[in-house]
């Protein structure tokens, strides 16, 4: 019997997401893809550091672990790597004692065809073109900032932390658009005036959604292994529609803050995220100086800059 993906939580990496390949990335854009394959060929024994998204990864993984029944987590390698390169991130994998069997090795092509047939929840990137694909095929897609810290190596993982922007990432669009075009005020008067009316579902909707099913497996919530926080830009008057977003969708978000301005990098230090997401680089940009950040693309249509 076929093993069925659309039980777990599948999560699609790329190697350069999961592991530190940024000299690897360098001599393929100034040498070009002979030398990138000969380099990596020649260093195939050479155990790569880890990555941006290594401890996240590291993490899911670990919810395997705390149920004997099911997988809850699947995560694959998708790479454009062509399989003759690829071996060094399967030692890597299997050095680190990761518990990744499957892959998708591409030889150049686009990633972004493939997500669907391995019904992927979330993909994480380093090449935008492919994050832009996903996101516009309705996958949670955001494009991993390599240069991003990465958390402390633990020696034991307790919980995945993840915060996510509003607007335009577990949101819609539409009230990101009104604010952008035209200005603070308008929005907070839309947003007053709709408070009752849920916004429409962003790309990280039904991933987090995911999560929401997951937590409930585990009836203590302090002693969820996943902990999830909102953390926008909106402030009162517009925090009461968010909310009531979340209760329509019956997600759960463990903490939310709106800060009206406020620059999110401390904040998001303190919560101790394992990733962030958002769609500018005005707030991913600072927060991947203390916690790894992903960008997550305007899908297609949905750019107030565009329209």
């Amino acid at each position: 019997m076929a093993y069925d993906l659309t039980m777990p939580l599948v999560i699609g990496i790329s190697s350069r997401a999961l592991f530190d390949l940024e000299e690897e990335n360098k001599i393929f854009e100034e040498e070009g893809v002979e030398a990138y394959s000969r380099y990596q060929i020649e260093n195939e024994e050479k155990i790569l550091q880890p990555g941006a998204g290594f401890e996240l990864i590291k993490a899911f993984l670990h919810l395997n672990k705390l149920k004997t029944d099911r997988r809850l987590v699947e995560v694959i390698i998708m790479s454009r790597n062509s399989p003759d390169t690829s071996l060094r991130i399967f030692n890597s994998i299997e050095k680190y004692g990761l518990d990744i069997t499957r892959a998708a090795l591409t030889g150049g092509a686009s990633v972004a065809p493939y997500l669907q047939s391995f019904h992927t929840d979330l993909f994480l990137f380093a090449n935008t073109g492919d994050v832009q694909e996903a996101i516009n095929s309705g996958v949670a897609a955001g494009s991993l900032l390599t240069n991003s810290v990465r958390l402390e190596k633990k020696s034991k993982v307790d919980q995945i932390r993840i915060a996510f922007d509003g607007d335009a990432v577990l949101f819609g669009a539409e009230s990101e658009r009104i604010f952008q075009q035209s200005g603070l005020e308008a929005f907070q008067n839309n947003e007053r005036s709709y408070a009752n009316d849920p916004l429409s579902k962003g790309p990280f909707a039904n991933f987090l959604m995911t999560l929401s099913n997951i937590q409930r497996m585990f009836p203590e919530r302090e002693k969820a292994p996943i902990r999830t926080a909102l953390v926008t830009s909106r402030n009162a008057p517009a925090h009461e529609r968010a909310v009531k977003t979340l209760r329509a969708w019956n997600v759960r978000i463990d903490e939310a803050f709106f800060l009206g301005g406020v620059q999110k990098k401390e904040i998001l230090d303190k919560f101790g995220a394992h990733i962030f997401f958002d769609d500018q680089h005005t707030h991913t940009d600072p927060a991947a100086e203390v916690v790894p950040s992903a960008v997550v693309p305007y899908r297609a249509g949905d750019d107030p800059s565009k329209l």
